[in-house]
């Protein structure tokens, strides 16, 4: 019965769609209908409301509902969606100050005598106000009202223009700052969750190892590196329209002809291209560059956009006059007042310790005052002028409620699908599918690419992406990340506005089209531009750098950055200091057998052993990454024959435990007395016999197969560890004693007052006087690299005449001996410092960037670009499982 309420969940929501009731109401009332008639048909028919739910009942679909409305509106961690109603309002208020249409004017006369000049145009200025608007339907408006009667005065095909405008109006879905991404964002976070939980279960299940190594884990992302991610992707995607048009225009000119600039090229064109492209380019590098460059998190950069937007509104929305830039100019003059202060002075009030301070602070102040005059300034403007303010505020606040009530409904809706059993159902239908991850991800991609026939973005972002992808990130064959995954079913969901019967793209563009334009010629204008995205797809399908690569360059260039040890570095580390080794061995070799030879007679016995052991172990490096190639080649060498064997027994496994939780699920309603005894009890046999049947197809000899292909990898994994514990050592005394020789001077500085204690009267001394006085010099001592031994000994002082039966004359001793050996510490680190700290330094830099690369407190610039070019590959790491 449970597939009968699923079946009728998904009919009265299709319903209600296609009779064109509200989306926001049609998610959550078809979730509410199916839901009421499973838990009345239960009562009615089995004497129990939960008796028709595969999981839970109406109790916990509700506690669900409740979770889910608080984790969209209430959880700190999903504060990502503010910036939802931020990018609304930048992009609404640039459509009304009519900023768009300044571009696209510009950039017709611009580029209008190359041929398909004007086509290329349109694209181009898509692609500015996908990057400060992202709103498809006033873009498309915009060019649709503008750029189609110059097109067709200019002799474009009718096909082509409305193919054109519709096509790069929906840019804005995944050139960033976009919607879809920051929901789609939102979706992935909980969906890496789920899937690093069922990876982790996995895992466990088929090794039988308690944890799963963090370097195979599923790592979740955010909306900045969504944003990051489609950067490239988007780019792509442009010059694909771009090269189609400018082809086209080629081949046959007659489709696409060039449309000579009847002005003058001079001063005043210049002034107007600058005026018209410069403010929304600035804004889109405040925006996306903040974003980038860790200065800002989406929220914050979304709060540049809307001002950013409000300001640029200001003077083009003013009549005219000698006030009309002066907002604008002073929030330009503001903003540098406040890049410089903030280069060049410590803005913290309460970190004020000199007059400079107290004067960069003061200039802080002046130039935020002067921001925030300027902000409301253009906001006045923008109040008083054709009503833009009121009206973008008003146009704001309805998209973003209707965002957010379709996220709600669509969480009601997911809810009851997994209520009645659907998530486990297509679960078990994509992991039966033959041909591993990727026959799941075309489906997927192809399910997807037919539901935005009918279905807009948003539902499909919050209703399939929470159902399909934590069985495609949890997949680790592929081991993509969640990044690449977003951006690929946002390449996909762009289309959902280009393909009939439901596109509105189409729609918005019929709204706006002389009736010259035929609706069949807008749809099939669009057919070779929804061949392009295709195209697009498969260009970042089969090259993950153009997604991953960003997000993993800015993060590990960050001041944010993960360190060096972090586990889910050290696969591509390990191959970038192989590579190393490689190509300049032989000098680091020559490196150590120098450090070898230095005269080190003269340090204390500790270090010198310390250091002797570092120096073995930088040479035992080179064997260790040997070890480690040897196993990743035996690893390789058995992989090809071990494959096929795995992937058909995992497959077989997969499908016993698919029986196995139907038949505990079967066996927990013949427990509780739920539905017909009899019939479940033939199901329940059925199933056990298909479950024996399965398992009997395992091979004998597997266990034996499996177990000497673990060993193999378990001697990788070893060598793997032994190596980095090796680097550790290897590198760490280098530093320690580097640390220890530079502060020398440090440590003679406090001889006096070590020195003093010796004339203290420690007879008369009593417990709360040696504690203030020797913990003083105890503390000072204890900032001194290596002076630990100093610092035991006055603490042992110490002690002695603070304990119950004080002991002056043992504490004399240690303060003597403390004395002693700070002269003689001081004597040999002066001696170092002339003598063994450049050749130290030299032996440093020589192993820093490999055998020490582990121990350092975050990667050099160029080791972070090695690295997130190697982490932007996905790895298969299926035979690990």
């Amino acid at each position: 019965m449970e597939i009968f309420f699923l079946v009728l969940l998904i009919v009265i929501m299709a319903g209600a769609l296609g009779s064109g009731y509200p989306v926001a109401f049609s998610l959550p009332g078809a979730a509410i209908l199916t839901v009421l008639l499973a838990a009345g048909a239960g009562w009615l028919f089995a004497g129990s409301t939960d008796a028709f739910f595969a999981s839970g009942g109406p109790s916990q679909w509700l506690s669900a509902g409740v979770t889910n409305l608080r984790g969209v509106y209430w959880e700190p961690e999903r504060d990502t969606l503010i910036a939802i109603p931020l990018f609304i309002f930048m992009g609404i208020m640039l459509q009304r100050s009519k900023i768009a249409e300044d571009l696209l004017v510009t950039m017709a006369q611009l580029f209008g005598p190359v041929p398909g000049g004007l086509g290329i145009s349109v694209v181009l200025v898509g692609t500015l106000l996908a990057a400060t608007t992202g709103i498809v339907g006033a873009t498309v408006v915009a060019m649709g009202l503008i750029s189609l009667p110059a097109m067709m005065r200019s002799g474009y095909s009718n096909a082509l223009a409305s193919g054109t405008i519709a096509a790069s109006g929906t840019l804005g879905q995944i050139i960033p700052p976009s919607i879809v991404l920051i929901i789609l964002a939102d979706q992935l976070a909980s969906a890496t969750d789920q899937a690093d939980q069922a990876r982790q279960a996995l895992f466990k299940e088929v090794t039988g190892e308690f944890s799963m190594p963090t370097e195979f884990a599923v790592t979740s992302t955010s909306a900045g590196e969504m944003f990051l991610g489609a950067l490239a992707p988007g780019l792509v995607l442009v010059g694909l329209y771009i090269l189609f048009i400018l082809g086209l225009a080629l081949i046959r000119p007659r489709l696409a002809p060039a449309v000579p600039y009847e002005g003058r090229y001079d001063a005043k064109f210049l002034g107007d291209v600058l005026l018209a492209m410069v403010p929304p380019l600035a804004l889109i590098l405040l925006v996306l560059g903040s974003i980038i460059m860790g200065v800002a998190t989406v929220n914050q950069a979304g709060a540049i956009g809307a001002v950013g937007a409000m300001v640029m509104a200001g003077y083009r929305l003013h009549p005219g006059g000698p006030l009309r830039f002066v907002p604008a100019l002073m929030a330009i003059a503001a903003l540098a007042l406040i890049v410089v202060v903030v280069a060049n002075y410590d803005t913290n009030v309460r970190n004020i310790q000199s007059e400079a301070d107290a004067f960069g602070v003061t200039l802080a102040a002046i130039g935020v005052a002067v921001l925030l005059v300027s902000i409301v300034w253009s906001g006045w403007r923008t109040f008083r002028q054709d009503d833009a303010l009121t009206g973008t505020m008003v146009e704001t606040a309805k998209t973003t409620s209707l965002v957010f009530i379709i996220l709600l409904g669509a969480a009601m809706l997911t809810a009851a699908f997994r209520a009645f059993g659907g998530e486990e159902l297509v679960r078990e239908f994509l992991n039966g599918l033959p041909g591993g991850f990727w026959s799941k991800f075309v489906i997927v991609m192809a399910v997807i690419f037919v539901l935005g026939f009918f279905l807009d973005f948003i539902e499909i972002a919050v209703v399939v992406v929470p159902i399909v992808t934590p069985i495609l990130l949890a997949d680790p064959a592929a081991n993509v990340t969640a990044v690449w995954l977003g951006v690929m079913i946002g390449l996909n969901i762009q289309t959902s506005f280009l393909t009939p019967p439901f596109g509105f793209a189409l729609f918005y563009l019929r709204g706006v089209a002389p009736a010259a334009v035929r609706t069949i010629q807008i749809y099939r204008g669009v057919v070779a531009f929804i061949g392009l995205q295709l195209i697009a797809l498969l260009i970042v399908a089969f090259n993950p750098p153009l997604v991953n690569y960003l997000p993993n360059r800015t993060s590990l260039l960050a001041e944010t950055a993960p360190p060096p040890v972090n586990p889910a570095l050290q696969f591509c580390m390990e191959d970038y200091v192989a590579e190393t080794f490689d190509e300049r061995g032989d000098d680091i070799r020559a490196a150590i057998d120098r450090a070898a030879s230095l005269d080190l007679s003269y340090l204390p016995e500790d270090l010198r052993d310390e250091f002797a052991d570092g120096i073995e172990a930088a040479r035992e490096s080179f064997t260790l990454m040997d070890e480690i190639r040897a196993a990743e080649e035996a690893v390789a060498a058995a992989a090809p024959e071990y494959r096929p064997q795995h992937t058909m027994v995992r497959d077989l496994q997969s499908e016993v435990r698919g029986l196995s939780e139907r038949i505990e699920e079967l066996e927990t309603r013949i427990r509780r007395g739920f539905g017909d005894t009899e019939a479940q009890e033939a199901t329940l046999e059925q199933l056990q016999s298909e479950r024996e049947a399965i398992q009997s197809q395992i091979p004998e000899g597997w266990d034996d197969v499996h177990a000497e292909f673990a060993t193999l990898t378990d001697e990788e994994r070893r060598a793997r560890l032994t190596y980095r514990r090796t680097v550790d050592d290897a590198y760490e005394p280098v530093p320690r004693l580097q640390a220890i020789i530079a502060d020398a001077d440090a440590l003679a500085a406090l001889e006096d007052e070590v020195a003093g204690l010796q004339d203290a009267d420690l007879e008369a001394m009593d417990g709360e006087t040696a504690d203030q006085r020797f913990g003083e010099v105890e503390s000072r001592v204890g900032e001194v690299a290596g002076a630990d031994d100093i610092r035991g000994l006055l603490a042992d002082a110490r002690r002695d005449i603070d304990d119950r039966e004080p002991d002056p004359a043992a504490a004399r001793e240690s303060v003597d001996e403390a004395v002693q050996l700070l002269r003689s510490e001081v004597e040999w680190r002066n001696r170092a410092a002339d003598e063994l700290a450049p050749a130290l330094a030299e032996y440093e830099r020589a192993i820093r960037t490999t055998i020490g690369l582990r121990s350092l407190p975050r990667l050099p610039r160029e080791q972070a670009l090695e690295i997130a070019a190697c982490k932007s590959d996905h790895r298969d790491i299926s035979l690990n499982f």
